[in-house]
């Protein structure tokens, strides 16, 4: 998709520069360290919180939680409420908990979950895989949010009418939705991968009796990718023609700000789709790899008696040891012509070309010859201004023609008497060229 570029001006939402980030996070000694019991806790806040509708949990709440937990992983675990503050303070110390009143050290505050605890314990606890009826619903709200970001932005006027109609919705509403998206297709991947494990332990265990059951999943997971990659393709078409509108009219109103919010949207949207096309890709890669595993391994073999019989040889369990002997064989030749390479000459510099000898030659003065080349012509009959014009200036082009006229009139003035009335005709030289008529013309000299 290609947009107009404009000179962009300094804004705000420039994106940061990776090395600094990482500059950033080492200097705050950023890491994340959860074992087992720790994450059994924040996923029992959560659920609590989800449940009885609580949006923080005081200190006594904590530790009630903290133990319940304790009781049910480890029921010969003591020292419960020591734990208890040790987990409390290590998952403050990696924001994983952050206090929400203001009293501070007065008396026992509030804590409540952060973004970053919360999304671990949704990846552990909640399964959002990409289906097609999810993806199909948020294409279709993102479209909808499109459409009135659309018309917000033909009707707005001024600046704070595209920030609040426009920027507003595409950094919050429509990100969501498309965050909404990738997050179901990393959901979808972490299912591929034990989609894939699952397949390899059911021909380990079940050997030739799995074959049904890995096709079934196989052809199952084909046609899901299949429509997923489908309703990308034609969604994301729609969704990318009305991000140019929206580009478009950014541009025109001069509102920069907007323009880039509306690229870093339609980046986002060539990230998604992308990961159909590769997704698609990478599973036939792996479906015609299973498959050709299945026919010529497994049926091959529905026994398994050559590959135990294999595995006893290449142990050596089984007689004498399994070895590969391979004859030395010589290499092919190949009879051609041989074409023998002249020497490469030696690099030498080019002499530069040695200067002609000098030749003295007579000058040949123009005007002088013009003269002479004016008074030949009235000696042989030419008695007007334009006969001798024509004489001389034949076989020449239009441009030196024209110019050679005014010098010809010239000459004859300063050789040559002439007679010429108060109205001079204009007379045609040839098709090109129109002088003023002198006639009587004669040499000073036959006078």
């Amino acid at each position: 998709m290609s947009y107009k570029r404009r000179p962009v001006a300094a804004v705000s939402n420039e994106r940061p520069d990776p090395h600094r980030t990482l500059r950033a996070l080492r200097e705050r000694n950023a890491r994340l360290e959860l074992d087992t019991p720790d994450l059994c806790f924040l996923a029992a806040l959560y659920l609590k919180a989800r449940d009885a509708q609580l949006s923080a949990f005081d200190e006594a709440a904590l530790v009630e939680v903290f133990e319940q937990v304790v009781s049910v992983i480890e029921p010969q675990g003591s020292a419960q409420k020591r734990r208890a503050s040790a987990a409390i303070r290590r998952l403050r110390e990696q924001r994983l908990l952050t206090r929400v009143d203001g009293v501070g050290v007065v008396r026992a505050g509030e804590y409540a979950l952060t973004r970053l605890a919360t999304a671990v314990v949704a990846f552990f606890l909640e399964d959002e895989s990409l289906t097609r009826e999810s993806l199909t619903l948020l294409t279709r709200s993102l479209l909808g949010s499109l459409e009135s970001v659309l018309e917000a932005a033909r009707v707005a006027a001024t600046a704070e009418d595209w920030a609040r109609t426009v920027v507003a919705p595409l950094r919050i509403t429509i990100a969501e939705l498309l965050s909404g998206i990738e997050r179901r297709q990393r959901g979808f991947d972490l299912e591929q991968e034990g989609l894939q494990r699952a397949i390899a332990e059911l021909i380990t265990a079940d050997w030739f009796g799995a074959i049904d059951r890995c096709q079934e999943m196989l052809e199952a997971t084909s046609k899901t990718l299949r429509e997923l990659n489908q309703v990308l393709l034609h969604d994301t078409h729609e969704i990318q023609s009305r991000l140019q509108e929206i580009h478009e009219l950014a541009a025109d109103a001069g509102q920069e700000e907007a323009a880039l919010v509306v690229r870093a949207t339609s980046d986002q949207i060539d990230r998604v789709a992308a990961w159909g096309s590769a997704r698609q890709r990478a599973w036939s890669e792996y479906y015609q790899y299973v498959h050709r595993y299945l026919r010529e391994v497994v049926r091959i073999d529905p026994t398994r008696m050559l590959v135990h019989r294999l595995r006893e040889q290449l142990a050596g369990r089984a007689g004498r040891p399994y070895a590969l002997t391979v004859a030395a064989a010589p290499s092919m030749q190949l009879l051609r012509p041989v074409e023998l390479l002249g020497e490469r000459p030696p690099v030498k510099r080019r002499r530069k070309p040695a200067e002609p000898d000098v030749v003295d030659v007579d000058a040949v003065d123009p005007e002088r010859e013009l003269e002479r080349s004016v008074r030949t012509a009235v000696a042989e009959g030419a008695d007007c201004l334009s006969a001798v014009t024509r004489r001389l200036t034949t076989g020449l082009d239009a441009d030196q023609r024209f110019g050679s006229a005014g010098r010809v009139a010239q000459a004859v003035a300063r050789v040559c008497r002439a007679e010429a009335g108060r109205e001079r005709p204009w007379v045609a030289v040839d098709d090109t060229l129109l002088i003023e008529e002198w006639v009587s013309v004669r040499t000073r000299e036959s006078e």
